[in-house]
C-alpha cells in the first residue's frame, strides 16, 4: 500500500524542456520550492499585479528599459521558485540571470513546468 503523508517535502524536482537558439530543447532537471496552495495565490497575485504596472509603463519608459525591467521580474519569478538545477554552471542569481537574459522564452518554460507540477499533483489526487 502507497504511503502518503499530508507533509509536503520542501523542494521536488521535474524536468524542463529549455529552448535553444538555433537547435532542439534540452531536457533539464530543475528543483523547485514547494509552495502551498495559498502561497501559490499570493504569488501568483503578486506576479500578475507587477506585470500589469510593466505592461502600464512599457509606452513610457522604452524598450531597452522595459526589457531590462522585465528581465528584472523574471528573475525575481525564478528566485522564488527554484532551488537547483542540473546545469554545467552552478546554481547562483548570477547565473539565474545569464538563462533569463540569454533565451527570452526560458522564464517561460520553467514557470510553466512549475506550474504544470502542481496540475499534475491536482489531476493523480482526484
Amino acid at each position: 500500500m502507497a504511503k502518503f503523508t499530508l507533509i509536503q517535502n520542501p523542494t521536488f524536482k521535474t524536468d524542463v524542456m529549455l529552448p535553444t537558439v538555433g537547435g532542439e530543447p534540452v531536457k533539464v532537471e530543475f528543483e523547485f520550492k514547494y509552495r502551498d496552495r495559498a502561497e501559490l495565490a499570493d504569488l501568483y497575485a503578486e506576479w500578475d499585479e507587477r506585470h500589469k504596472e510593466l505592461g502600464l509603463k512599457s509606452q513610457e519608459v522604452g524598450l531597452k528599459k522595459f526589457t531590462e525591467l522585465l528581465i528584472d521580474l523574471q528573475v525575481e519569478q525564478l528566485s522564488a521558485i527554484v532551488a537547483g538545477w542540473d546545469v554545467d554552471e552552478a546554481f547562483t542569481a548570477g547565473n539565474l540571470r545569464i538563462l533569463v537574459r540569454s533565451i527570452s522564452s526560458a522564464p517561460r518554460a520553467v514557470l510553466e513546468a512549475y506550474s504544470d507540477a502542481f496540475a499534475k499533483a491536482r489531476l493523480g489526487n482526484s
